[in-house]
């Protein structure tokens, strides 16, 4: 639940903007998580239990979307908490900041210990 792509997917609900979540699925998946997406903004403001279902199915239906596109199974959302390790925040910002400098020493700083 701590991930970039739930993050992501929570900023799409908060503004009512679906771009956000966007460049997380396949293009060629989009529309479908634009049309769900209608739906659940839609569902929202029927009550807040309905919020409360509506965000978990469009929760689920991102990240199901964007497994698939890594190829990789879904397997429901995890709690936040659980950790990535150091790799993936320093992925990520290698990604945001346009440079994999910080990356690769951390990686070759990790092979060079166990050697």
């Amino acid at each position: 639940m701590d991930s970039p792509v739930v993050k992501a997917t929570m900023k799409a609900l908060d503004t009512r903007d679906v771009r956000a979540v966007l460049p997380f699925v396949p293009k060629q998946r989009e529309a479908e998580v634009t049309e769900v997406f209608e739906k659940v903004i839609n569902a929202r403001v029927q009550s807040s239990e309905a919020r409360e279902v509506a965000d978990r199915h469009f929760l689920e239906t991102v990240v199901r979307i964007h497994r698939a596109g890594e190829g990789a199974p879904f397997i429901g959302l995890k709690p936040a908490g659980l950790g990535h390790g150091p790799v993936v925040p320093e992925a990520e910002k290698a990604v945001e900041i346009g440079s994999p400098e910080e990356l690769v020493k951390l990686l070759t700083d990790a092979v060079e210990g166990q050697i």
